[in-house]
């Protein structure tokens, strides 16, 4: 690997110690603060040049995010021709645009310069001479450096006679890497988090969902379980990364958040308030009219079991009320219409027999209407 890397160690170990220069002109050329400064100068270095790497990140990580519904369309098109279904998967890509390892870039760009530090760290915790670090004075220098009492050069697995041969404690030691392992891990949390809650399309459920949330949980304990096994230096530089990362991710998802998140409708609110953003008459009106619609609603108010049963025993009495008069009031009628027919008869002068030979001659009439003469045989 030192032939492969060989380069990048020369690389890593030159800016190291150009910062480390700068920063000798302000602290102890020989504290943690000069050493440790230079490492973080480096990560930052790094990031800038990484941010059209970043960009395309977001890009590419906002393309996947459309396609899901469409690319699961064509597993469920074609779940039994594997073959065919790469070939619609790279169809696809080719037609939007689309690059699935762009998301990967800045990670996988980082590593080489992530292994060298590592690498640097290590040979001069052996007292080994790397890069351009060959001076026996300024090895030694980087080797005692203590950044809150551990040397930058030390692990967490390192043993008690290791960690004293470099002038500090083993409690101390293990007191710094843990905090800095728990504060890089949580930093990785909040950012994977940030990206779930905030910029994500909720009006589309997907695959891609469920998988960063599971990262959310999964980046974390990997970066708790390797980082016993990272020199003070590496955990410097990672949380600093991480750190970086958190605040760029919020810089973006502030300023151009992915539509339909819930960070995209709080920069439209803040637009719409500013007055920078104009709606249509239509649009206002009607958002108007939901807002008041919401605000008259009256929620039920929550009822204990004695009451919810007081209540129930109450509707069904008034049911049953509400039953009784209407059955009352129903055989009130065909007494109204009777007396009402008795009274049309005795102001016609009618006696009561006249109706009654009348009700015979309409049923006779009826029977006879009802009755139909037999065909003669010739028209049949």
């Amino acid at each position: 690997m030192d032939t492969i890397l060989g380069p990048l160690y020369d690389v890593v170990s030159w800016i190291i110690v150009q910062f480390h220069s700068f920063y000798s002109l302000i602290f102890d050329r020989d504290s943690g603060w000069a050493w440790g400064l230079s490492i973080v100068s480096l990560v930052v270095l790094i990031r800038i040049c990484l941010i059209p790497l970043f960009v395309k990140q977001i890009k590419s990580t906002r393309n996947m995010q459309a396609l899901q519904p469409k690319m699961k369309a064509i597993q469920e098109r074609y779940k039994s021709d594997k073959q065919r279904q790469s070939e619609e998967m790279m169809k696809l890509y080719k037609e939007t645009g689309t690059n699935p390892l762009s998301s990967c870039l800045p990670i996988l760009a980082q590593s080489p310069f992530f292994i060298s530090l590592y690498q640097v760290l290590n040979h001069i915790a052996n007292n080994r001479p790397v890069g351009v670090i060959t001076d026996q004075a300024m090895l030694d220098s980087a080797r005692n450096a203590h950044i809150f009492g551990a040397p930058l050069s030390v692990k967490f697995m390192d043993s008690a006679a290791k960690v004293e041969s470099l002038g500090a404690s083993l409690t101390d030691v293990r007191i710094v890497t843990i905090t800095m392992i728990v504060l890089m891990s949580a930093s990785q949390f909040f950012t994977q988090r940030q990206l779930m809650t905030k910029n994500v399309d909720l009006t589309v459920k997907t695959p891609f969902m469920q998988q960063q949330k599971m990262l959310m949980y999964v980046f974390p304990i990997m970066f708790a379980v390797f980082g016993i096994n990272f020199p003070v230096g590496v955990l410097v530089y990672w949380l600093t990364t991480n750190v970086w990362t958190m605040g760029q991710q919020m810089f973006v998802i502030r300023r151009n958040p992915t539509p339909g998140s819930v960070a995209y409708q709080a920069r439209q609110e803040r637009l719409r308030a500013s007055g920078k953003l104009k709606e249509e008459p239509a649009e206002v009106a009607a958002k108007e009219a939901a807002e008041t619609a919401r605000a008259n609603r009256q929620q039920p108010k929550r009822q204990t079991k004695a009451q919810r049963s007081t209540t129930g025993h109450s509707r069904a009495g008034a049911q049953s009320d509400s039953s009784a008069v209407t059955e009352k009031s129903a055989e009130a009628k065909p007494d109204q219409k009777q007396g009402a027919g008795q009274k049309k008869g005795a102001q016609g002068g009618k006696p009561a027999g006249g109706s009654a030979s009348g009700s015979s001659r309409g049923a006779k009439s009826g029977q006879r209407k009802g009755q139909q003469r037999p065909k003669h045989p010739s028209k049949k």
